[in-house]
């Protein structure tokens, strides 16, 4: 039986008053508070868009390029930028370049090994913040492709095509990380102390995508987002995209779950303050993006789902000395976001001091450039061609 809601918009609706300067627009905090205080329905009446942002490392990140062609004519088979490798085997001058990639003469990486400094996120922000890169290419040579190699400086204008693609983004939640082992271990959720003296968490709370449509109902393949300072496009689920994960009463995911396929239209119009290349000590490099996506308030129950607050979002707490990398599931406890933002936690009896690896700040911040957007009328949703399956 469908269900009978007291509001109902479209996002047809929603965009006619965009363009009028008339459209509702809060962030997901506000959104807390409005729900809070007037209920779902008037909150679902008074409000037609509620905009998401957050600022986090996302390895599953990267570039694909085309780099042009002058006489005589080449086909790549190594491709560098920065002295970092890049896939080149999807055609004659396209390139695929990996946030996680390090730089092949990285000089931390030679003095330690396993800690770098420099790597395909770099190169990604230095090319959004106008910089040149070296380009090095070489080629086997054929009888239609008979150059052999190139080298140059280019930017991001010199390239024929640029066009950010990210395999696994938004997560919709993450494990806490602890470590239970007598040393100190190196992960891509950053430095963890021994016996558990520090707790590491991701994604941004109640500000988080996926945290204000838990069962995707209007996120999907098509919906147009803010992607590191411009606009960008959803193109499906992320890779390692889980469905019908276990959920609390409010349809979070008590474990890591959704995930998002995201692209670029314009990398031209990125700001690098939304993209960053990370280095973390003893993992490798990564990048942390800025995504912000607008969920149009249709009715009631979207307004209850925007209305989440972080003390209604479980996070699963899991050991990275012995249990993951040894592929075990366990989870030691659940703790809120409430708690994780206090600044401790307490597992087992214990205290531990909690380390954020997601920028509440420039999270917010997305939320609200994405607000200002919408209310000017330069930025209207979409609505998704295809829907991606949560359940």
């Amino acid at each position: 039986m469908a269900t009978t809601f007291e509001v109902n918009k479209t996002i047809k609706e929603i965009n006619d008053r965009i363009k009028k300067g008339k459209a509702v627009v809060v962030n997901a905090e506000e959104m807390v508070e409005i729900v809070r205080s007037k209920g779902k329905v008037e909150a679902a009446k008074e409000i037609d868009v509620v905009t998401t942002g957050t600022f986090s490392p996302m390895c599953s990140s990267g570039m694909l390029f085309n780099i042009g062609q002058v006489p005589p004519l080449i086909k790549t088979s190594q491709v560098w930028l920065n002295n970092v490798p890049c896939y080149a085997g999807v055609a004659a001058v396209d390139s695929f370049i990996g946030a996680t990639e390090p730089a092949e003469d990285d000089p931390l990486n030679k003095v330690h090994p396993g800690r770098f400094a420099y790597g395909g996120g770099h190169v990604i922000e230095d090319l959004i913040a106008g910089k040149s890169v070296r380009l090095k290419a070489k080629a086997y040579g054929t009888d239609c492709y008979p150059r052999r190699e190139i080298e140059k400086d280019v930017s991001l204008k010199d390239l024929k095509d640029c066009t950010m693609l990210n395999p696994r983004n938004c997560y919709q939640n993450y494990n806490c990380a602890v470590n239970m082992t007598s040393r100190t271990i190196y992960t891509y959720m950053g430095p963890l102390k021994p016996n558990q003296r520090n707790a590491n968490y991701a994604t941004a709370g109640q500000l988080s995508p996926l945290f204000n449509d838990p069962y995707l109902k209007t996120i999907g393949l098509g919906t147009r987002i803010f992607l590191a300072g411009a606009q960008g496009y959803v193109i499906g689920a992320g890779t390692q995209h889980v469905t019908s994960p276990q959920r609390n009463e409010r349809g979070i995911p008590l474990t890591p779950s959704g995930t998002l396929m995201l692209k670029s239209s314009n990398m031209s119009d990125m700001d690098p303050r939304y993209f960053r290349g990370l280095g973390f000590l003893g993992y490798g490099c990564t990048a942390a993006v800025g995504v912000g996506i607008p969920i149009p308030i249709l009715n009631e129950e979207m307004a209850w789902f925007t209305g989440v607050s972080d003390a209604d979002i479980q996070v699963p707490v899991k050991d990275y000395g012995y249990d993951y990398p040894n592929g075990v599931g366990q989870i030691l406890a659940h703790v809120t976001y409430e708690e994780l933002k206090s600044g401790k936690i307490n597992l087992n009896g214990t205290e531990i001091p909690t380390v954020p690896l997601t920028s509440h700040v420039i999270s917010l911040e997305i939320a609200d450039k994405l607000k200002s957007w919408i209310e000017k009328g330069e930025f209207l949703l979409t609505e998704p061609v295809d829907r991606i399956v949560s359940e």
